[in-house]
């Protein structure tokens, strides 16, 4: 059985294929994807032939509100393009080639208001809590843990947390309202006082809103994290940044945990972020504000858990982590 599962992150996209044991995983700029076929990547690593199931994640995933056959997916599984977050079109093109190859695949969506498995007050007060790779990435956690009852936070160019509770997904918090990531964060009170001048843009804010604020080193996707990291010990804004980081995920973490019974809770930590051990280590940092036991889930988790999920959908489950699966 020869599953695929892609990751349509911020930074790129990621892809995951997953052959029995074997994983194969490679990454592609979303720039570069303006000027090459991702169907020829792919099948640089496989046969298209060969492939059983392809689990694919795109932008917010509020369009849809089950993991549904790709044929079924109106204006690729989301309601607007407009939003939150860099558009460069690589996702796209990936997203149509997929389409038009006739290889089976499906949509996963993101967790939003129509997503019934989450807790109805947290459908109130949010119209979207994570895109489609956070699905992905949690069910990962489950599979690789075992856990049912666990909060997950993925830290890298934004920060998103999720609550997994007896098996399904709870609630969280979204990239725009909770935690700060590198790049994205929440808007404050100064950024709404721009947006009302006209000085800039709400998705402009929301892009520049993480710790680069912080930093002061915004440079764009590419390098801006590395940069942050390397002058963490030599400039004291960028030292800054990474302590605000830790010290608002910590908080987002802390909020969540008390939702569940207190011999179940856990933490899973994910992202680029949120695994780095050097030279600053993030998990033992955020462990100094939780209380209760770290686990970091290593690699590219976004990709690797799509690719769980399609094999796990071949062999009959109807039903990821609380969302229906319709195949």
């Amino acid at each position: 059985m020869i599953t695929v599962g892609i990751d349509h992150g911020t930074s790129g996209i990621t892809t995951c294929i997953k052959n029995n044991h074997k994983k194969i995983i490679f990454k592609l700029k979303r720039s570069e994807l303006k000027e090459k076929s991702y169907l020829d990547e792919l099948k640089k690593h496989v046969s298209l032939e060969d492939i059983d199931l392809i689990a694919l994640t795109y932008s917010m995933g509020d369009g849809i509100n089950k993991i549904l056959p790709i044929e079924k997916v109106k204006n690729r599984g989301v309601l607007s393009i407009e939003g939150a977050g860099k558009k460069i079109g690589g996702g796209t093109k990936v997203y149509d080639e997929i389409k038009e190859s006739n290889i089976p695949t499906v949509v996963i969506p993101g967790l939003h208001r129509g997503i019934e498995c989450l807790d109805r007050r947290f459908r109130a007060l949010y119209s979207h809590i994570a895109s489609p790779e956070k699905v992905s990435i949690s069910y990962y956690a489950h599979k690789l843990f075992g856990f049912k009852d666990f909060v997950l936070s993925d830290i890298s160019s934004n920060t998103v947390t999720l609550l997994i509770k007896d098996g399904k997904i709870f609630g969280g918090f979204d990239a725009c309202v909770g935690a700060l990531g590198i790049l994205h964060g929440p808007i404050d009170l100064e950024m709404i006082r721009d947006i009302d001048s006209k000085k800039i843009t709400a998705n402009e804010a929301f892009s520049k809103a993480g710790v680069v604020k912080i930093a002061k080193l915004y440079k764009g996707v590419e390098n801006t994290k590395e940069e942050i990291i390397k002058n963490y010990f030599t400039d004291e804004n960028c030292r800054l940044a990474i302590d605000s980081l830790i010290l608002s995920v910590s908080m987002e973490i802390n909020s969540l945990l008390p939702l569940l019974d207190k011999n179940k809770r856990r933490v899973v930590l994910a992202g680029s972020i949120g695994t780095l051990k050097e030279p600053i280590n993030i998990p033992k940092r955020i462990k100094e504000f939780v209380e209760y036991k770290i686990y970091v889930l290593y690699g590219e988790s976004g990709a690797i858990g799509g690719a769980l999920i399609a094999e796990d959908i071949l062999k009959g489950k109807r039903n990821i982590l609380g969302i229906e699966v319709e195949f």
